[in-house]
C-alpha cells in the first residue's frame, strides 16, 4: 500500500504498534515503526512532513520492506531523494545485525529483500551486541548533503507476551535537547508554526506593516555603542513581540526598522488581518515608552513612523539558510507600504484605504474607527510627503489610525 495523499497514516493493524503509534503522533515526534519483518507499518505525520521539507507530506511505501527496492525507490521520489539511498544505507549498517536477526532466511534471504545496492551492507553484517535499543546518526542532510543533520534511536518493541512486535526508529535533528530546548522556550511556538504555513511560498492576501525609528542618528552619536545597542535590541524584542501576540508574521529587521505580514489565511479573514496589523503599530507605540524608560530616555526621543498597507496578491514565503529563517513578501504593495510608513513623521500611524476598507463592522468598531466615514489624505498630498512618495506613490490614499 502507498500512502500519496496528504492523509493522516492509518495506525498498524498490530494492537501493540497501534498503541505505539498513537503515543508517538500525538506528541509530536518524528518516528517510523517497522513489524517484526522489517516492513514500515507507520511513519508520523510529522516526520512525513519534514520529509517534505515542511511543505507537504511525502508518500509512504506503507507493507513494504523498509530496506526494499520498492520503498527505496519511493523514498528517493521525495524532496531529500537524492540522498536517501545513502540514508538507507547508513541506517542498515547501522541496524543491520537486527535486521538479520529477524529475517529467517538469514544472509541469503535478506540479500533477495534488499534494494540491490544495499546488498553489499547485508554481506559485511554480522551478530547484534544490543538487544533492546541502539543510536546511530543519519549523514547526508544539511543544506549541502554532507552534514550530520539527524540522529536516531532504534528501540525494540515486544507485546504483553514478550514476544517481539515490531521496532521503533526515532528522528530527531542532531542537535542536543539542550540546545533545542534553549530556542524553544526563546521563540513563540505558534509564532514558528505560522512560518512553516508560508513554506511554499505563494499568493496571499495580507496586510502589511512598516515601522521604524525617526531620528536615530542624534541618539547613534549621543548613545555610547553599548548603549544604543541595547536599545536596538529592546526595540526589536518589543515589535517582534506586538506582532507575534497580534497573530502576524515576523519579517526583516533593517537599521531601525521592522517588516510584518499578517495573512488572512492565518488569522481567519480579511478584515481580520487589517485589524491585527493595526492592532500591533498601536501596540508597538505604546511599548516604546518602556523601552525608552528602561534605556533611561525621554519618552519623546522614540517616535516610532508606521506604515499599514493592504496586498491583496503580496507573493508570501520563507527563505531559509545556514544562519537564518526569515519570512519575506514580494509586490507593489510592499514598496507602497514603505512609502507610507517613511511620510508618517512625528510619531503618525499612516493607513491605506485599502487596508482600513477591509475591515468589517465588528473589528472596525473594536478599533474604534468607522470606514463610512473616515476622510482620506493622497500621500502625494501630505506636508510630510517624500519625494520618493510623490514619485512613486502620490495617489495613495491615507488616514492616521
Amino acid at each position: 500500500m502507498e500512502l500519496t495523499g496528504q492523509e493522516p497514516c492509518p495506525l498498524p493493524d498490530d494492537p501493540t504498534l497501534a498503541e505505539m503509534a498513537v503515543a508517538l503522533r500525538d506528541a509530536g515526534h518524528w518516528a517510523e515503526i517497522v513489524d517484526r519483518r522489517w516492513r514500515l507499518v507507520y511513519m508520523t505525520d510529522d516526520e512525513r512532513l519534514a520529509h517534505g521539507f515542511m511543505v507537504e507530506s511525502v508518500q509512504l511505501p506503507l507493507g513494504l520492506h523498509y530496506f526494499g527496492a520498492e520503498a527505496v525507490r519511493t523514498r528517493q521520489q521525495w524532496h531529500s531523494g537524492p540522498i536517501q539511498l545513502d540514508v538507507a544505507r547508513s541506517v542498515l549498517a547501522q541496524l543491520s545485525a537486527w535486521v538479520l536477526a529477524d529475517t529467517p532466511g538469514g544472509h541469503d534471504e535478506l540479500r533477495q529483500l534488499v534494494d540491490p545496492r544495499l546488498r553489499d551492507v547485508v554481506d559485511g553484517s554480522g551478530a547484534a551486541d544490543r538487544v533492546a535499543s541502539s543510536s546511530g546518526v543519519i549523514y547526508g542532510y544539511g543544506l549541502d548533503g554532507s552534514r550530520p543533520a539527524l540522529s536516531f534511536t532504534a528501540v525494540r518493541v515486544r507485546d504483553g507476551e514478550g514476544r517481539l512486535a515490531g521496532t521503533v526508529i526515532l528522528l530527531k535533528p542532531e542537535a542536543r535537547m539542550s540546545l533545542l530546548a534553549t530556542l524553544a522556550a526563546q521563540g513563540d511556538l505558534e509564532h514558528f508554526e505560522r512560518m512553516q504555513s508560508v513554506a511554499k511560498a505563494g499568493r496571499r492576501p495580507a496586510a502589511v506593516l512598516f515601522a521604524d525609528l525617526e531620528s536615530s542618528s542624534p541618539l547613534a552619536k549621543r548613545l555610547s555603542t553599548a548603549s544604543y545597542f541595547a536599545l536596538g535590541r529592546r526595540m526589536t524584542r518589543a515589535a517582534d513581540q506586538c506582532v507575534i501576540d497580534a497573530g502576524g508574521l515576523t519579517g526583516r529587521h533593517v537599521g531601525d526598522g521592522v517588516v510584518a505580514f499578517f495573512l488572512a489565511e492565518n488569522l481567519g479573514s480579511e478584515s481580520a488581518a487589517a485589524a491585527a496589523c493595526i492592532r500591533a503599530a498601536r501596540a508597538l507605540r505604546n511599548a516604546m515608552a518602556d523601552v525608552a524608560e528602561r534605556s533611561e530616555l525621554a519618552t519623546d526621543e522614540l517616535n516610532m513612523r508606521f506604515g499599514l498597507h493592504w496586498g491583496s496578491t503580496l507573493y508570501v514565503g520563507q527563505i531559509s539558510t545556514a544562519g537564518r529563517v526569515e519570512i519575506t513578501a514580494l509586490g507593489d504593495e510592499v514598496n507602497e507600504g514603505a512609502r507610507i510608513e517613511a511620510c508618517a513623521t512625528g510619531g503618525l500611524a499612516l493607513a491605506s484605504k485599502a487596508l482600513i476598507e477591509r475591515l468589517d463592522s465588528v473589528d472596525a468598531a473594536a478599533l474604534n474607527l468607522d470606514p463610512g466615514r473616515v476622510t482620506y489624505t493622497a500621500l502625494g498630498d501630505l506636508s510630510t510627503a517624500t519625494d520618493k512618495a510623490r514619485r512613486d506613490a502620490p495617489a495613495i490614499a491615507v488616514c492616521e489610525v
